[in-house]
């Protein structure tokens, strides 16, 4: 797709080749906050390369987002894929979670176009086999070890309940940790399970509360972390509140209020922010240039974008068909650290953080 920029000295109109990169991921919905994030690390990541200037096959390139909703739902999930396969995008940055990304894959596996997720932290994504199919960031088996590490060897929790709300990602977390809690000698008091649509836990918690918990994990986003931690404190349930990655938000700490009182902590795939290399000046720049903070993912989202455009320049193409082999010898410098894929398409260097709430903030545990 060619479009006009100007004219130049000799009189006949010069013109950038514009490259189509996808966005996919929930722009509406109890998760907007989060697929909003990762949409404007994305556009942050190709407003730089414009900015740089990029020639491709001795064309100048001007990189476009084009962004779609998918509701953070497994079947608008694979909608959105095709219709952006139907787009022609070289390349798709998402989706956000882990139920939507999956389904998803196989749209992008059958189009030979390439789709690094910020966040999607599910073991199986990347255990299908795709050669289109890459993250940025570590998996639901680092988190579980480290937050059942946490929980019995920091926490000293034993009798810990388990929740999750039956999504890929939720359920995959709260799994992963169930099996390195055996590991470490501990079986949960309790196993329960709800739906990422759900706001009342009084049953579930009943239940819960009988068997006495010190520590209670839940596998699933903020929306529905938040309303379980007040009812937990309101049936009187003070035990240690434990979450992954889609707890670790501000979203948790605002719908959540007064609740978030005792011991509430959260594992985060990859570093905090502010111990990223560079992590200040992209959390300045993201907040002068979207007029809001930095939710989660979005330094991610950025590095999962560049790898794209710095796959695309080592192939000298934009098409697909010849820039997917190259991902696999992308090396740089990010935001978050160093960007390279192993052979699955799994983040070479994934990391885990753990978060207490203090002071009204997550603050990264040392």
């Amino acid at each position: 797709m060619l479009a006009l920029m100007g004219l130049g000295a000799s009189g006949i109109a010069s013109a950038d080749t514009v490259v189509k990169v996808g966005f996919a991921g929930p722009l509406t919905g109890p998760v907007a906050h989060i697929g909003k994030d990762e949409q404007y690390g994305a556009q942050l990541a190709l407003d730089d390369a414009n900015a740089k200037g990029v020639t491709i096959a001795g064309q100048k390139v001007r990189f476009e987002l084009a962004a779609e909703d998918d509701q953070a739902d497994p079947r608008v999930a694979t909608t959105v894929a095709q219709r952006l396969a139907d787009a022609g995008v070289k390349g798709v940055v998402g989706h956000v979670t882990s139920g939507a990304t999956i389904p998803a894959s196989r749209v992008y596996e059958q189009a030979g176009i390439p789709a690094i997720t910020p966040s999607s932290t599910s073991p199986k994504l990347t255990q299908q086999g795709y050669k289109t199919t890459y993250r940025v960031i570590a998996n639901d088996l680092q988190q579980g070890a480290a937050m059942a590490k946490f929980a019995t060897e920091v926490l000293k929790a034993r009798r810990i309940a388990v929740i999750d709300d039956r999504t890929a990602y939720g359920q995959g977390l709260a799994d992963a940790l169930v099996e390195s809690l055996k590991k470490a000698g501990v079986t949960p008091v309790g196993r329960e399970f709800t739906n990422d649509k759900a706001t009342d836990f009084a049953a579930i918690l009943t239940k819960l509360r009988a068997a006495q918990p010190d520590a209670v994990f839940y596998g699933g986003m903020d929306a529905q972390g938040a309303p379980l931690l007040k009812q937990m404190r309101q049936l009187g349930i003070n035990a240690k509140y434990l979450g992954g990655d889609g707890s670790c938000t501000s979203e948790m700490i605002k719908i959540s209020g007064t609740a978030m009182t005792g011991d509430v902590y959260c594992t985060q795939a990859g570093i905090p922010l502010e111990r990223m290399p560079g992590g200040k000046e992209f959390n300045e720049r993201f907040k002068k240039r979207f007029n809001a903070p930095v939710q989660l993912y979005a330094p991610y989202s950025y590095d999962a974008a560049s790898a794209l455009v710095e796959a695309m320049k080592l192939a000298n193409s934009a098409d697909p068909a010849k820039y997917v082999p190259m991902l696999q010898k992308v090396s740089f410098k990010g935001v978050t650290g160093n960007i390279a894929f192993d052979p699955k398409g799994d983040s070479k260097e994934g990391a885990v953080s753990l978060y207490q709430f203090k002071g009204g903030k997550w603050e990264a545990f040392n």
